[in-house]
């Protein structure tokens, strides 16, 4: 399973590295599964092994495939786009093709598809998509360019968090604040003393207004400078009022946090899901294209678009203080509901393919 990771800083990453795991488990049975992210431990995919690999019929990274089954690339959730830099497509594009060269199926788990700003990121997707055996995505928008760029998805699911069992709420908490390191220090996604602002001033007033606040961090402690930790606890000192500060350990206690809250606002894709995932309704705080279309697509249309530098503030009030609130709560189950046929959709298509190789060489079911 490619870039996710169940122990991950990124809970999201390891939301997706669960997720597959739980849909090869029902589709596949009993698995042997190892993970590969960009910052796995001494993982062999890496570029310098790549630059290893290349034109070689049995380089390191070929052959390390040859032992796998199949591999199934999750691209990071929203990672196969060159809005990243074109050197993180190029290594997954590698990989990818390194795949096809070891003669492995490939399937692209659902993930978002693009955008691609430069005409060779356009081109390496092209090539790439073409080859998959199974494809993927968990919005419609990427199946538009995913069918674009020449290759027509055998499915539209849904973000695989929502593969996962629903946890028993430990605690009840009331507004649960996702911060993140990534909007909080200058980025190119939107305006960071903006950002910074508005969470501010949307823990003051509902603190003003005798709200209970949790702030959470989904992107755990780590060298990497975009983690919540330190946004979440600059944060709290920026705040005039007491705030509940949690730092979960890993993706199981996150959820159980979130099982456990009345709303969630979340500037973090994957929180915004994990609290969708297990019926509670989510408010995103939303940086990019990733965000709306998959929402959407879930009929959950309460995204705030950060990009527009518009106030996020007096929506988000509106939406968890008036009465409207109440039909929020009320569809939140039924999006979990929605979403889990889905995955059931996914677990018939990769059944229905035939992507185990038999020792003789044939495919089977």
């Amino acid at each position: 399973m490619l870039w996710a990771d169940p122990a991950a800083e990124n809970l999201g990453l390891q939301a997706l590295a669960a997720g597959v795991r739980a849909v090869a488990g029902r589709t596949w049975g009993e698995c042997e599964v190892t993970f590969h992210s960009h910052n796995t431990l001494a993982t062999p995919l890496r570029r310098k092994l790549a630059l290893q690999d290349i034109g070689r019929r049995r380089g390191p990274i070929v052959g390390y495939l040859r032992q796998f089954d199949v591999v199934m690339d999750t691209g990071g959730g929203d990672s196969f786009t060159d809005i990243y830099g074109i050197q993180r497509l190029l290594l997954m594009a590698y990989v990818q093709r390194a795949c096809r060269k070891a003669k492995v199926s490939l399937v692209m788990t659902p993930q978002t598809i693009g955008p691609f700003r430069t005409y060779l990121g356009r081109v390496v997707a092209s090539r790439l998509l073409t080859n998959v055996d199974v494809l993927c995505t968990r919005d419609p928008i990427s199946s538009q360019v995913a069918t674009g760029l020449g290759r027509t998805p055998d499915l539209l699911a849904t973000d695989m968090a929502f593969s996962l069992p629903r946890p028993t709420a430990v605690e009840q908490r009331d507004v649960v604040l996702n911060v993140s390191g990534l909007l909080w220090q200058s980025n190119p996604h939107v305006d960071s003393v903006r950002y910074k602002a508005n969470v501010v001033d949307l823990v003051d007033r509902l603190l003003a207004a005798d709200r209970r606040v949790t702030l959470l961090a989904h992107v755990l402690d780590s060298p990497v400078p975009d983690n919540d930790v330190p946004a979440v606890y600059e944060a709290a000192d920026a705040i005039s009022g007491e705030v509940e500060i949690v730092i979960p350990k890993d993706l199981e206690e996150a959820r159980r946090v979130l099982a456990g809250s009345r709303v969630l606002v979340g500037s973090r894709m994957h929180s915004a899901i994990n609290a969708l995932s297990v019926g509670v309704p989510a408010i995103s705080w939303s940086y990019s294209r990733k965000f709306g279309p998959l929402m959407d697509a879930l009929g959950w249309q309460h995204t705030i678009d950060l990009t527009t530098g518009d106030d996020p503030v007096p929506e988000t009030l509106q939406l968890i203080t008036a009465d409207s609130f109440q039909i929020l709560k009320d569809a939140a189950p039924g999006v979990a509901g929605s979403a889990e046929e889905k995955i059931e959709k996914m677990v018939a298509v990769l059944s229905s393919h035939g992507l185990f190789v038999s020792f003789s060489g044939d495919r089977m079911a």
